[in-house]
């Protein structure tokens, strides 16, 4: 096992040629320096947590990542948003930090709702903001008790008029207090159940919208608990038309969910170099760490695992792009396999650093948190 060789294998990505062309390729090479630049080494753990989501966002505006996220017509990158430019710029943000890789996600699964079903007027006013990093967009669909089982929840909308007022409680909500407007899932006909359910863009300034807790999770991560009490909104809040919520709410994840396997194969890359390394560099019985037989079957079996997690992300990625039938399967398939090798994977490099990797701050510690959310989602 020539771990230098295999390291440069890894980072090239151009073993995934068969999904790539050649401004897939150029992205990866643009988002891998920047992070190397920009994120690699750094020390988010010891800024205010709020305060750095708002600098990562607005830094990936500048650097022109959050222009992926949306469509050209509306300050993105591409006429439409691709399946692959997520997943690459995941990969490599969550490889450097896993609060950039957050952010980024967010600003793709907050936007992506209009992107799909608003109105010009609605896609002018919120997607380039978006995509410059001058607005924070977050998605607000999980309850109290409606977690996977959506359908069942229980937030109303009910006219007013000419507008709607929302009443309910949206639980784990990234973004919550920092975000500037929410996708808002939300029963307009309960009596249809999930053929009720309607999408709203609410403004983090409604009347009636309540940031009711920051909730501190296992690895740093802005979320919390919002209510709308009485919080009235205008018509053109609407997103679509009346019910057809849970399908821009699938749409949305739709694209989205295979990108989850791609940040967990990029904080598995970072285990496997942080092993790599270590196992070079530290000296046990007269040797080098890697010298040893049973760190080299760990390192390969680690190498293979995300190797085969990366083929199935963008397997999955490319048939979402391209319009392949049995694309939500392979999404499926990948995200799970992905976040479980992540985690399989980051275990093992934890151990090869031993009591080094439990310490507190330490990159094998902080990827040791950051993977367990993702196997939850």
């Amino acid at each position: 096992f020539d771990g230098k060789q295999t390291l440069y294998f890894f980072q090239t990505g151009k073993h995934m040629l068969p999904f790539f062309d050649q401004d897939h390729l150029a992205l990866r090479e643009r988002v891998r320096a920047w992070v190397e630049a920009n994120l690699i080494g750094g020390s988010a753990g010891e800024k205010n947590l709020e305060d750095e989501a708002r600098r990562l966002v607005k830094q990936l505006g500048v650097a022109g990542f959050n222009r992926h996220a949306v469509p050209r017509a509306y300050g993105g990158a591409r006429d439409k948003v691709e399946a692959r430019d997520l997943c690459i710029l995941r990969e490599e943000l969550a490889r450097g930090s896993a609060l950039a890789d957050t952010m980024f996600a967010m600003q793709g699964l907050g936007s992506y709702p209009i992107t799909l079903a608003g109105s010009d007027e609605q896609k002018r006013r919120y997607l380039p903001k978006v995509a410059s990093g001058e607005a924070i967009a977050a998605f607000a669909i999980t309850e109290p008790d409606a977690g996977s089982d959506v359908a069942s929840l229980k937030t109303l909308a009910t006219r007013r008029g000419k507008n709607f007022c929302l009443t309910g409680t949206k639980r784990f909500i990234s973004n919550a207090g920092i975000a500037d407007h929410y996708v808002v899932f939300a029963s307009t006909e309960p009596e249809k159940k999930a053929k009720g359910v309607s999408a709203f863009i609410v403004d983090a300034n409604a009347p009636g919208l309540v940031v009711k807790e920051k909730t501190e999770v296992l690895s740093p991560h802005p979320i919390g608990v919002l209510a709308f009490e009485n919080c009235e909104i205008a018509e053109n809040a609407l997103l679509g038309k009346p019910g057809e919520g849970l399908n821009i709410a699938f749409g949305t994840l739709d694209l989205l969910r295979c990108t989850v396997g791609a940040a967990a194969v990029g904080l598995a890359q970072r285990a496997l170099e942080e092993a790599v390394r270590y196992a070079g560099a530290r000296q046990q019985f007269g040797q080098a760490l890697a010298r040893f037989q049973g760190i080299q079957f760990k390192l390969a079996d680690m190498a293979t695992e995300l190797e085969a997690a990366r083929l199935l992300v963008y397997q999955a990625a490319w048939a979402h792009d391209c319009g392949a039938d049995e694309a939500k399967q392979k999404s499926s398939m990948a995200k799970l396999y992905a976040t479980e090798a992540a985690q399989r994977i980051i275990d093992q490099g934890l151990q090869i650093h031993g009591g080094v990797g439990l310490i507190a701050g330490s990159i094998m510690e902080r990827l040791y948190r950051d993977i367990r959310a993702l196997r939850i989602y």
